[in-house]
């Protein structure tokens, strides 16, 4: 279905990034791991590639927030493939003060916190944008959260340590708005630009934290990573050519 194109995931050796790479490659894509950590980048690679008997797997170390290292990411792409079809936003960087709670907050912290996330999406958005520009096509898909299309259920993380960083609510929710943002603003550039908003992702969280989560959704509760594997296919396939500034929720209904 996406017949050998070129997809830049960014944070692609995480959790759902990961995913993300076995979800292209098993529809025929090429997936290029971009993570700042370059030894923990080329163990996913080499593991996916391995699982998925494949050569289709690339990687390149990026640091989102610097616009030389997506400067230098983009020409070597460029180079090697000659185009990139698709940039998938999908990093979380965060300064060590991240995720206290909301009276914890320094204001120091909040604002570095935006800028490395919200900041480094938007200007990883840019430089991708300047090139599919040029090439006069592209695809840019933001993987958000239902948490910026809804306040948070703080009841379902009572008894655990688990919370909803101040911090991610306010990324979350702009990134949703800098995509219709730059939906529109790329008019008539043949750049789609859409936003993925999964709901909770399984990482071994406490059984009392899904139980309470199940009861606010519709039948299975919270998500495998593997759930989300579908839309973000859709969303790079040409079947959905003409879906764009939209947010695509993926949820088991926890947002209703």
């Amino acid at each position: 279905m996406l017949n050998k194109k070129i997809i830049v995931i960014t944070g692609g050796a995480g959790l759902i990034g990961q995913e993300f790479v076995k979800a292209v490659v098993e529809q025929n894509g090429i997936a290029i791991i971009a993570d700042i950590n370059k030894e923990i980048g080329k163990k996913v690679q080499n593991k996916l590639s391995k699982e998925l008997n494949t050569n289709n797997v690339d990687f390149i170390k990026l640091d989102i927030t610097s616009k030389n290292s997506l400067k230098k990411c983009i020409k070597y792409l460029d180079n090697k493939y000659g185009r990139i079809d698709a940039l998938v936003n999908n990093a979380y960087p965060r300064n060590k003060n991240y995720a206290r709670h909301f009276f914890d907050v320094e204001h120091s912290d909040f604002v570095e916190n935006l800028g490395l996330n919200l900041g480094g999406y938007f200007t990883t958005s840019q430089q991708f944008a300047k090139y599919f520009q040029k090439q006069k096509h592209g695809n840019i898909i933001n993987v958000s959260s239902i948490y910026g299309v809804v306040s948070p259920k703080f009841e379902i993380y009572k008894g655990t340590k688990i919370t909803v960083p101040v911090e991610y609510a306010a990324i979350k929710s702009g990134l949703i708005h800098l995509t219709r943002y730059m939906a529109k603003y790329f008019k008539g550039m043949n750049i789609k630009v859409n936003t993925l908003s999964p709901g909770g992702i399984f990482d071994n969280q406490p059984e009392s934290f899904l139980n309470n989560y199940k009861n606010n959704c519709l039948n299975k509760g919270i998500l495998d990573k593997s759930d989300l594997k579908g839309t973000i296919v859709y969303l790079l396939s040409d079947m959905s050519k003409y879906i764009n500034g939209q947010n695509i929720i993926v949820d088991d209904g926890f947002s209703l």
